[in-house]
């Protein structure tokens, strides 16, 4: 088979390295990819929003399916412009990835279909939503309504904090379109854990379970992240917990999209919050895989990632059952000086060769 990943991150590199693992591959392009993506597959200089570039580039290659790395094209309609044009392409439709790109829809769809998440209210009024914060108080959680590349959360553990996120977003437009409406939710106690599955439009086939780190500084101080590193497995929520994950997360949203004429097929992540009980609620939906959460999970993985990713694409995921390595996986991120806010994204990366390690490994 020939393949393209769409995207030039970390997460991209990790799906096109398993991919590159495949007895059925036979050519791999990534677009537009990275240094890394280079030393076993073809880079392809188009970039992830130039979607009727990425279809001709398909077509003239013949490439037989396209994996979707990044939550922004998905919510351009990348899937829907391919299915169109009649070529097969793995991941949610634009109305699907809705869920990631409207958090506001996302809670709507988790109280109809009854998955356990924390009480929120949306706004577009500064005066309003500053008015909300001081009847409910701090710690209070602001989110950015839609796509900000994981950085539009500001969990503000005081009043001043949280009237300054309102501020950036309703007032100071930081986010632009995306923190129009903001989302304040409020705060859940716990830690974090990432739950990620393929789905094929009915079937669900989860992912181990992976914990990120999305706080910028040491002891989980700083602002909020794309996330700093992750690890796999975690003692936050045990996996032997995934059957009941699946049957109170994933399947009832899955069933109230197809209710609402919408199939969701893809990667669908769900953040949960796990409070020392083991209860959890949902703090977020994203319609991809995680970063850098992916790069810690495919490395445990021992089945064909594109023997599976086929098959979801096909609607035929019911007989898939996945191998993965009980070896632990951990991951570190590093970040160019002034990340989140603005990085300075002119620094070379050097010295990769004197680790041991090459850029076609993890």
């Amino acid at each position: 088979m020939k393949v393209l990943v769409v995207g030039s991150g970390g997460r991209e590199h990790a799906i096109a390295w398993k991919v590159n693992q495949s007895s059925k591959l036979t050519k791999l392009f990534c677009a537009p990819g990275n240094a890394g993506t280079s030393s076993f597959a073809t880079n392809v200089d188009i970039n992830v929003l130039e979607i009727e570039k990425l279809a001709d580039f398909v077509k003239k290659e013949e490439i037989d399916l396209t994996i979707v790395g990044p939550e922004a094209p998905l919510a351009a309609g990348i899937v829907n412009f391919f299915k169109k044009e009649g070529l097969k392409i793995f991941g949610p439709s634009k109305e699907a990835a809705e869920l990631e790109s409207s958090k506001s829809f996302a809670k709507e769809i988790m109280l109809a279909s009854k998955v356990p998440t924390a009480k929120s209210e949306v706004f577009t009024d500064l005066d309003k939503a500053l008015a909300y914060i001081k009847q409910e108080q701090a710690p209070i959680v602001i989110k950015a309504d839609g796509l900000a590349a994981g950085k539009g959360v500001t969990v503000a553990l005081s009043l001043e904090e949280a009237e300054k996120a309102i501020r950036e977003c309703l007032e100071d437009g930081r986010f632009g379109d995306s923190g129009a409406r903001v989302l304040i939710e409020d705060f859940l106690d716990g830690k974090e854990a990432s739950v990620m599955a393929i789905v094929d439009g009915k079937n669900v086939c989860p992912l181990v379970i992976s914990q990120d780190y999305k706080r910028l500084l040491d002891g989980d101080g700083g602002p909020n992240t794309g996330g700093m590193g992750a690890i796999s497995p975690t003692s936050v929520i045990g996996e032997d917990r995934l059957p009941e994950i699946i049957e109170t997360v994933f399947n009832p949203v899955i069933s109230e999209l197809a209710s609402r004429g919408v199939e969701f097929k893809g990667f669908l992540y769900a953040g949960l919050m796990v409070s020392d009980d083991g209860t959890y609620k949902v703090l977020e939906f994203n319609c991809r895989l995680g970063d850098p959460e992916t790069e810690v999970l495919l490395p445990r993985l021992e089945s064909d990632l594109l023997e599976v990713l086929s098959a979801a694409e096909s609607g035929s995921l019911e007989s898939v059952e996945l191998s993965w390595s009980k070896d632990a996986c951990v991951g570190v991120v590093l970040a160019s000086k002034g990340y989140p806010l603005k990085s300075e994204d002119t620094k070379e990366v050097s010295g990769i060769s004197t680790t041991g390690l090459s850029t076609d490994s993890n």
